[in-house]
């Protein structure tokens, strides 16, 4: 928005913290920052800090939060959880899709994230029937994006199999079945169906090494040159199956195979040994971490600490979008290495640290390398006015000053903390509130009252 001029209290810059931030906006950008400054009548807010990317989300599942809790007849994991997901999933429309999106994105502007990357994977009608249009499930994602106004890095999902080695897709997956042709199809129509939102990127994500054939990663991988996202060794049984298949492990098998780098997101890593985990920290990509779906579905604990000390990136995603928090991501990847290992601060970089900040960081920097937008560790000239303002009033924050405020975000006040959110510059959040938010809700409520009738 040109012509805004916002001055905080204090913010995080690319520099470090600093008092009196006076930032002027224009074309969506931080065209100038000021420090030390008086507001001298530009709109006046607390605490600033850049917004956080949410590097992997399925929006659709949003709607299923607080169902999948009933105990079934014996041993629920998360295959029995993925085919109560199978059966809701294909009763899901174009519009209930976009609906229910749209309050997904609302919900993680209005808790601190400010870019979402879609790991969209429901391509087709019912019954895997195509749609005229290739992208028209795509078009609503783009579609909730631009009317909640959060920055889209779309991730169309290319899924062929049921299993490793080429076993043929189940019934229940026919509505995210490509062959690599039709999904060049699908990604070159996403292109153009997120055009409108001026800075979508547009990635490919290979479901996980069961939903495709080596041949088939290899023809996803080469398809542009945008981030590239796979799940991989989420759970024993995944990895059990593809040591039965291959002989070895799954990120060692990518790892062996593929020139995994800096374009490349592996989502949840969680069952890795030593040598896999330290091979991952060094190869450049991003571990895409998520750890409160990852609790809630029983996944288990990724390495971090390990991971961390030799030199991992990682970022933070709401996947199921079960409870949609940014600073609670953060803490629950923190404790759920306090509960492995026992131990507290356990994810701070050195003596000294603040663990709130190290992992505010790590996420900001390295979930925007995984989305495909330049990182930075704070807000900057050039940079997007993506722009996160703490309540300096919050009594969680009170007393606090500088790196304390983030550990007391993250370890205390969590989402409630955040007042108001720029997007692109655009005021989107507003008291805490999206602005747009009651008729977001009621096409959410009157999607969910299609669903579940």
């Amino acid at each position: 928005m040109a012509g805004t001029t916002l001055w905080f209290e204090h913010g995080l810059t690319a520099a470090g913290w600093a008092r009196g931030v006076r930032i002027s906006v224009a074309d969506g950008r931080i065209a100038r920052l000021e420090t030390g400054v008086e507001a001298d009548g530009a709109e006046r807010h607390g605490i600033a800090v850049p917004g956080l990317p949410n590097l992997h989300s399925h929006a659709f599942q949003r709607a299923m939060a607080g169902l999948t809790e009933v105990r079934g007849p014996a041993g629920d994991s998360f295959w029995t959880w993925r085919e109560l997901m199978y059966r809701f999933g294909e009763r899901l429309g174009p519009e209930e899709l976009e609906a229910v999106a749209a309050l997904a994105f609302a919900e993680m502007l209005e808790r601190g994230f400010t870019r979402v990357g879609e790991f969209h994977y429901l391509h087709h009608d019912e019954g895997g029937r195509p749609f005229a249009d290739p992208a028209e499930m795509s078009a609503r994602i783009a579609a909730a994006a631009q009317a909640t106004g959060i920055g889209l890095t779309l991730l169309p999902v290319f899924y062929a199999h049921s299993g490793f080695g080429g076993a043929a897709p189940t019934p229940a997956q026919a509505r995210f079945v490509h062959d690599p042709d039709g999904y060049g199809r699908l990604v070159e129509a996403a292109r153009l169906a997120v055009r409108p939102l001026g800075d979508a990127v547009v990635g490919v994500a290979p479901h996980s090494l069961r939903a495709v054939t080596e041949d088939e990663l290899r023809a996803v991988a080469d398809l542009g040159d945008g981030p590239v996202h796979i799940h991989i060794a989420e759970q024993v049984r995944e990895v059990d199956d593809c040591l039965a298949w291959s002989g070895a492990r799954p990120v060692e098998w990518l790892l062996d195979r593929f020139g995994v780098g800096e374009a490349w997101c592996l989502v949840h890593a969680t069952h890795m040994t030593a040598e896999e985990t330290r091979r991952l920290a060094r190869s450049g990509a991003v571990a895409g971490l998520c750890p409160v779906t990852e609790a809630n579905l029983g996944d288990g604990i990724f390495p971090a600490d390990a991971y961390l000390a030799d030199g991992g990136r990682f970022g933070v995603g709401s996947d199921s979008n079960v409870r949609i928090d940014a600073a609670e991501e953060l803490r629950m990847l923190e404790y759920s290495q306090r509960l492995g290992l026992k131990a507290r601060n356990v994810l701070a970089r050195g003596e000294g640290s603040s663990t709130g900040a190290d992992l505010f960081r790590g996420a900001l920097t390295g979930g925007a390398r995984a989305l495909g937008v330049p990182a930075a560790e704070g807000l900057a000239e050039g940079g997007p006015a993506d722009i996160v303002a703490l309540s300096a009033d919050h009594p969680d924050l009170a007393g606090r000053s500088g790196d304390q405020w983030l550990d007391s975000w993250v370890f205390a006040a969590g989402g409630a903390a955040v007042a108001d959110v720029w997007r692109a510059g655009e005021h989107v959040v507003q008291g805490g509130r999206h602005r747009a938010r009651d008729g977001i809700e009621a096409r959410y409520r009157q999607a969910l009252a299609r669903l579940t009738a």
